[in-house]
């Protein structure tokens, strides 16, 4: 069975979800990073995995559910960290971030499943990536990746060549409050679309 990792920041105001603030205030920003997280390792939970591994810059809250080893992320880069991350592998491992609630247990099924690949590979709409998964973890892979950019996910995804990859669908990040709109209607019973319905309607 795969490892499955989450990266992600402990959702505290300032320090998460700054691109929503304003029209959010910081504190309303980590509610939805909060729920954001939460569905995320929700889903994780309800996911036939051989561990489930939370790589965590910060400290663990009482949105963190049982069953999870909690790894602390090593210094430098994104991409120093998410190769660090898979370096502690031993075999096949798929990470996604927090960005994502609207992932699903089927979905993640289909992703840790490496019949007939090597990788595979979900991309974001902003250019980015949700998902890396890879057979055989080669933290090569992932150093020197330019993160945050709009050209992350091309450039991760060329980093693949060679390899036997499965393309998972393209899903939404959430940065922006158009996002977190979009992904709150796309998940609508889920606690990040809870959240957002409470915070009520905002311009931005």
């Amino acid at each position: 069975m795969t490892t499955l990792m989450v990266i992600a920041k402990e959702p505290r105001p300032g320090r998460v979800k700054t691109r929503l603030t304003p029209p959010y205030t910081p504190q309303q920003a980590a509610r939805l990073a909060e729920a954001a997280l939460a569905d995320t390792l929700d889903a994780v939970a309800r996911t036939p995995a051989r561990r489930r591994v939370l790589v965590l810059d910060g400290e663990p809250g009482t949105w963190l559910p049982a069953g999870f080893e909690v790894v602390p992320q090593c210094a430098g880069g994104l991409d120093e960290r998410l190769a660090a991350a898979f370096a502690g592998c031993d075999g096949r491992a798929l990470l996604i971030g927090m960005d994502t609630p609207q992932v699903t247990p089927e979905l993640l099924a289909v992703s840790v499943d490496f019949t007939g690949c090597d990788a595979c590979f979900g991309p974001a709409e902003d250019g980015g990536f949700w998902a890396l998964g890879l057979a055989d973890p080669d933290p090569a892979l992932l150093r020197g990746v330019p993160m945050s950019t709009p050209h992350t996910g091309a450039a991760q995804r060329a980093r693949l060549a060679g390899l036997r990859v499965r393309e998972l669908p393209r899903l939404r990040d959430v940065d922006t409050v158009r996002d977190a709109d979009a992904v709150a209607e796309s998940a609508p019973g889920s606690r990040f679309a809870a959240v957002r319905a409470r915070l009520g309607a905002v311009s931005g």
